[in-house]
């Protein structure tokens, strides 16, 4: 059986990490194996808090064992990382990744570099910023970075269209095949802004910034893994990029519609397949 591996925080209630990105990609025909590196009763940007803790790194090694000992390892076709819970965790996912690609060398490893946003209530652990930088984005087929996080990487400050595509430039000279900036928030205030880029070309991804009273949190998780189950259906990567950006588009409609806070991706689960809108990518170069 083939499926993607999911190394995420999960959260009990609502959708982060696991608990966004998992249906997705179930949507789409895949058979995700979730992995968690923390369980919280819900996504911390709660005032009234949450509770729930982070896994040791090798609990993530051990159940990854227990994947290698029924041979399920070679169908593996992608592993995806997200949000850590402590600096060791990032060695684990190293390790997961060295050991899927010993079994399947075609499998593809998507890193989504979360560093944490202070000003939202997402933190992370010490240490793990640098392990991500250091360590696990130069190893990743994929990097699924936003603004601050590509700067992080590169060392680039992005204020304008030109600035990202040359850090785009730098983080593949790093090691990654390709860049998807999950959001680009210095280009503009009227439009979301995504890049995409790989190889000589970059693409330009924009929809309607949708005014939420409290911006949903999961939607980088989201971007992951619609871009990754795209790339493993065969599309090409800018046919993959225009339909992540369609599809979460209708996902974020939907929620604000019903003026919730928590990504509504059940109810608008159509969308996954079909998106209704079509917003085309633009070559940059």
């Amino acid at each position: 059986m083939k499926g993607v591996l999911s190394i995420q925080s999960h959260v009990v209630f609502g959708h982060a990490g696991n608990s966004s990105a998992v249906f997705p990609l179930q949507r789409m025909g895949f058979e995700v194996w979730p992995l968690h590196t923390v369980q919280f009763s819900n996504h911390t940007q709660y005032p009234q808090g949450w509770r729930g803790c982070a896994f040791k790194a090798e609990t993530i090694s051990e159940l990854v064992s227990g994947l290698d000992a029924i041979h399920v390892l070679k169908g593996c076709q992608a592993v995806i990382s997200g949000y850590l819970g402590n600096i060791d965790q990032c060695q684990a996912v190293i390790n997961a990744v060295s050991l899927v690609k010993q079994q399947n060398p075609e499998a593809l490893y998507v890193c989504d570099p979360v560093m944490g946003s202070p000003e939202k209530g997402c933190i992370v652990p010490a240490g793990v910023a640098e392990a991500l930088i250091d360590k696990a984005m130069p190893l990743a087929d994929v990097i699924v970075p936003n603004q601050f996080e590509l700067s992080q990487f590169t060392g680039v400050a992005i204020d304008s269209l030109e600035d990202a595509i040359h850090a785009c430039k730098v983080a593949l000279s790093k090691g990654p095949d390709m860049v998807l900036v999950k959001h680009l928030h210095s280009l503009s205030a009227s439009s979301f802004s995504m890049m995409l880029a790989g190889g000589e070309h970059c693409y330009l991804a924009q929809r309607p910034n949708l005014e939420f009273a409290r911006h949903p949190v999961g939607v980088g998780d989201l971007i992951s893994a619609l871009f990754t189950g795209g790339l493993l259906k065969g599309w090409s990567p800018v046919d993959a990029f225009e339909h992540c950006n369609n599809a979460c588009y209708e996902i974020l409609k939907e929620t604000l519609r019903r003026n919730e806070w928590e990504l509504q991706t059940i109810a608008a689960q159509e969308a996954i397949i079909s998106p209704a809108s079509g917003f085309s990518v633009i070559c940059l170069n």
